[in-house]
């Protein structure tokens, strides 16, 4: 399998559009299952490294997120943290934020987001997250993100829950304690 993704990886760095042939065939090639990167799977991380090895990346992101499986629109947003697209990514975040498939989600709001997406689109991510039970730990630039709007947004959403009888995450009251303290 090693052997494979090495192969791979001379593919895609000499050709970017090689990208589109094996970015599909990383998970039977390499497994599914939990790498030693936290919150990855074996295939997000040669995917990545699949994106970081080939020049012209960015030009082929679109498509592999547009035509790819779940497993393969996670990866390309991982891999907006590593492909320099300028603001490009953008459009792909918000697609994601706009599912409600938790690992696209978590995926869409790492680093790519915290840098490129525009205050109040990172806020609605944030809420996303909060709504959909993603672990605040998972969303990236939350410290030096959070506003008073934001706080707002979460605060009325924290009371929301409590009015309804429903439980407050507990990620979200720590961060609303060390906010208010």
């Amino acid at each position: 399998m090693t052997g494979w993704l090495e192969n791979a990886l001379s593919d895609v760095a000499a050709d970017a559009t090689a990208l589109r042939t094996v970015f599909p065939a990383v998970g039977r090639r390499v497994g599914r299952g939990p790498s030693d990167v936290p919150g990855r799977t074996v295939d997000d991380v040669a995917r990545v490294r699949l994106l970081e090895a080939a020049p012209g990346a960015a030009a082929e992101l679109p498509g592999l997120y547009r035509y790819g499986d779940a497993a393969e629109k996670r990866a390309v947003l991982y891999g907006l943290s590593v492909v320099d697209t300028g603001d490009a990514g953008v459009e792909l975040v918000a697609d994601a934020l706009r599912t409600n498939d938790t690992r696209l989600v978590t995926a869409a709001m790492g680093e790519y987001a915290a840098t490129h997406l525009e205050d109040a689109a990172y806020r609605h991510g944030v809420l996303k997250c909060v709504f959909m039970g993603i672990p605040l730990a998972e969303v990236a630039g939350l410290d030096r993100r959070t506003d008073g709007e934001l706080l707002c947004m979460l605060r009325s959403f924290a009371a929301e829950r409590a009015a309804a009888g429903r439980e407050i995450p507990a990620d979200l009251r720590t961060l609303l304690n060390e906010q208010d303290a």
